[in-house]
């Protein structure tokens, strides 16, 4: 689960981590009432979406102006101008695709003057199942872009969760960071706080970039913040949950985790509903090895009921590139047969438009080919997983 910008600054503005003051603007006639309560002389507008790339990012409608989502103002009502000129507009950055993001929140901050821009994050390394401190002096810019071009100059290292955060971890964050005199001390007191923050919050991610040196003063300050939560932790972070913004989520994949269901949406036109995650990786792969792209990865699980795979026939049906489906069943613990009552189902209240090719296999396996032979659908058998690719690619291919 992911949040934006301006909540994950409040979370860590709660474990004393220094960041900028500012405001969240839902409606435009708030915006100037928000940045008269800021003290200027410089004000930063930013754009609220769950995406990277904002300031360089480019709005669809023109009315929105030829600027990214994120502007400098200098007046209150520049300020408040500019919130309301991006709120209510779609926002197109590298990460958000071509189809962008509608911007329905805006944050206001203070401006601050930056010496040095430098990069920071927590995040979980899955090789050695520990948190690990990614840092670089090269702040400011898209971290892949540093790693493809200067590797060496990001340091990387996983903190030992037998003695947790060490004072040295900051140390050597500071010394990688070229840091100074008081700033270190800063920086292993700031890594601490930020290392407690991921712990205790179950986050999954947390970046900073930039943190930034701020001019005269030295002092370091968080300018951005990305946070994302294990979304199998939520709940017991009853106030992270809270913070949830089902509007930046894709609307099927937000209805599928209504029902349990593990499901996300891809670009392909070859729906699909597995049961196990290993299958569903393998039922992509053969997919796209007979010549197409599968349009969604979706595990019932085993324990699906009817009404949940009925629920799952629906949401892959909703989505508008899907020109065929296959189901592809290994009955253990699923039953074939609940499955094939739950497509049946689905068909006779959604009906089906599209080309349906259903392989079942395991636990009651004729029971389940019976239902769907006498259900009266037109449904291709398939009798093996390559056998199904085949079929519903061809079928969708012509």
């Amino acid at each position: 689960m992911n949040i934006h910008e301006y909540q994950a600054k409040a979370l860590l503005r709660s474990y004393g981590a220094p960041v900028s003051d500012g405001r969240a603007v839902l409606k435009a006639e708030d915006a100037k009432t928000a940045a008269g309560e800021l003290d200027g002389p410089l004000w930063v507008v930013k754009s609220q979406i769950h995406a990277g790339g904002r300031g360089k990012g480019k709005f669809v409608e023109p009315e929105a102006g030829e600027k990214g989502g994120v502007r400098l103002a200098f007046s209150v009502e520049e300020a408040a101008e500019m919130a309301k000129q991006m709120l209510g507009k779609t926002l197109v950055t590298h990460q958000t695709g071509p189809a962008g993001k509608q911007v329905n929140r805006i944050y206001i901050e203070d401006g601050s003057d930056i010496e040095r821009e430098l990069y920071l994050a927590l995040l979980i390394d899955r090789q050695t199942s520990r948190v690990s401190f990614v840092c670089s002096t090269e702040g400011g810019m898209d971290i892949e872009e540093v790693a493809a071009s200067t590797p060496e100059k990001i340091l990387s290292f996983s903190v030992d969760p037998a003695t947790g955060y060490q004072p040295y971890h900051g140390r050597r964050v500071a010394f990688a960071l070229g840091l100074e005199g008081p700033q270190v001390k800063e920086c292993v007191k700031l890594m601490g706080i930020l290392y407690k923050a991921f712990i205790e919050k179950d986050m999954e991610q947390l970046e900073i970039n930039p943190l930034i040196v701020l001019e005269g003063s030295g002092n370091l300050k968080l300018l951005d913040a990305k946070v994302g939560f294990d979304g199998n932790a939520i709940y017991r972070q009853p106030d992270i949950a809270e913070l949830r913004d089902t509007t930046e989520e894709d609307p099927k994949e937000l209805e599928a985790s209504k029902f349990d269901l593990n499901y996300i949406a891809l670009d392909g036109e070859i729906g699909c509903m597995v049961n196990g995650a290993g299958l569903a990786m393998a039922t992509m792969d053969i997919i796209k090895l007979y010549g197409a792209e599968p349009a969604n990865f979706l595990d019932v699980g085993g324990g699906a009921t009817k009404e949940k795979v009925t629920e799952a026939f629906k949401i892959i049906t909703s989505d508008p590139n899907v020109k065929g489906i296959l189901v592809n069943i290994f009955g253990g613990i699923m039953r074939c047969d609940v499955i094939a009552e739950g497509v049946v189902a689905a068909v006779k209240e959604v009906g089906l438009q599209v080309p349906l090719v259903v392989r079942l296999e395991g636990t009651n396996v004729e029971k389940g080919k019976e239902i769907i032979n006498t259900s009266g659908l037109n449904v291709i058998a398939a009798d093996n997983l390559s056998d199904g690719a085949e079929k519903i690619v061809k079928a969708v291919k012509g």
